[in-house]
């Protein structure tokens, strides 16, 4: 556990980890290589997930819910306009002429929380953009979403 809390902090900023992972959150470890494979909450819900690739951490919306309500300024954050809402909501992906705002700090490859205007959550995905991009281009996916609310 504390290996995943050093992971989110470097990931997703200083006190992320003890944000992101509870008491009572159980480790999934994989049965072939036992390696942490997920992190569920204490009512079953995905946590967050390792990326054994890169050594990363993707979240599920358990996840996203948890940094919403520790941090309020979440640097690795994209606002989807109204239009795009209910289609993100369904997991599909968010394009760019549907971004309002997005995080100086995102990177293309960085795991990005897809909110409304009114800091609803609406889904989790993967950067395709940087956040200054996201805002210049007319065209293209901005945020391939991973799992939307719904």
């Amino acid at each position: 556990m504390l290996r995943l809390k050093a992971i989110a902090d470097y990931q997703f900023g200083h006190g992320a980890g003890n944000c992101l992972f509870q008491d009572g959150d159980q480790i999934v470890l994989s049965k072939r290589t036992g390696r942490v494979k997920i992190v569920l909450s204490c009512d079953g819900k995905v946590v967050a997930a390792f990326r054994p690739k890169d050594g990363y951490l993707t979240l599920g919306i358990e996840g996203a819910k948890r940094l919403l309500c520790k941090f309020k300024d979440f640097s690795l954050k994209v606002v989807a306009s109204e239009e795009a809402e209910p289609f993100v909501k369904e997991g599909r992906d968010l394009f760019a002429k549907h971004v309002v705002s997005a995080g100086e700090d995102i990177r293309p490859g960085d795991e990005v929380i897809v909110v409304n205007r009114a800091g609803e959550l609406l889904g989790v995905g993967t950067a395709v953009l940087n956040g200054e991009e996201m805002l210049c281009f007319k065209r293209g996916v901005a945020v391939k979403i991973r799992r939307g609310v719904l």
